[in-house]
């Protein structure tokens, strides 16, 4: 896996061709440093104009794929509205527009179960996502073996429509049927992503899927963060704030 200069020197290299290359970036612990809670997450003011001027040298193939909501990361990034793929590809917007999966009463109840529940579990922190649900425990690490174990439970009660998803202190239930790389897969079929290699940055256990596609096709994935557990990922940088200069560089 290449070190922080050879992927920052690598990545330099997109805007010699930059018709060939569509971009792919999650949000949480890769654009934006990881808040101890959901809501404590910062933006950098320059950020969403270094993205939005990176997305017109690109031609506009430049999309967030990310376990938030699609409104949320409207939020984040505001005034500008990315192609995105939110609930890990439940909600996408290209050029095709927007498809959202609806949480079922049945889904709405249980996380209502969940909620309730985690008022034992002091400094879990239940993220409501829709058709998802995250039981967040970076507050409360002594819980993550007993919080592991009911949202097994909530998972088998769901049923086959959505899975268990383990990621950086979170555990989530999100649509079965989504993927980030399956994400990708619909973004390359319209422009304009089609017929453009991909470059995928992430930093959790999340994002392999997308990097599975990057490779696949021949494109570049980089995995942010120190290393530790074993990814596909190609490159690797080791920290969001590096992530920013490599977007503030190529925006310039």
């Amino acid at each position: 896996m290449q070190d922080d200069a050879a992927t920052q020197e690598m990545l330099s290299l997109v805007l010699e061709e930059p018709e060939r290359w569509a971009m792919f970036l999650d949000i949480d612990g890769t654009l934006l440093n990881l808040a101890p809670t959901p809501d404590a997450i910062e933006v950098p003011e320059a950020l969403p104009g270094q993205l939005h001027r990176l997305s017109n040298k690109l031609g506009g193939a430049l999309a967030l794929v990310t376990g938030r909501s699609l409104a949320y990361a409207d939020a984040l990034f505001k005034p500008f509205a990315f192609p995105t793929a939110g609930l890990h590809g439940a909600e996408i917007r290209s050029a095709a527009g927007v498809h959202t999966l609806e949480a079922s009463p049945e889904f709405q109840a249980l996380k209502h179960a969940l909620t309730e529940e985690a008022e034992h579990y002091p400094g879990v922190l239940i993220e409501d996502k829709g058709a998802a649900v995250a039981a967040h425990y970076r507050l409360a690490p002594e819980y993550e073996k007993v919080l592991e174990e009911r949202m097994h439970h909530y998972a088998k009660v769901a049923g086959p429509n959505w899975a268990l998803q383990l990621g950086k202190m979170v555990f989530e239930l999100r649509p079965a049927r989504s993927s980030k790389g399956d994400a990708l897969e619909r973004f390359f079929q319209s422009d304009p992503f089609k017929d453009r290699c991909p470059i995928t940055i992430g930093d959790d256990l999340t994002d392999e899927s997308m990097f599975a596609i990057a490779n696949a096709r021949g494109g570049v994935s980089v995995r942010v963060g120190a290393i530790g557990a074993p990814s596909c990922a190609t490159s690797r940088l080791s920290s969001a704030a590096l992530v920013r200069n490599v977007i503030a560089a190529l925006a310039a």
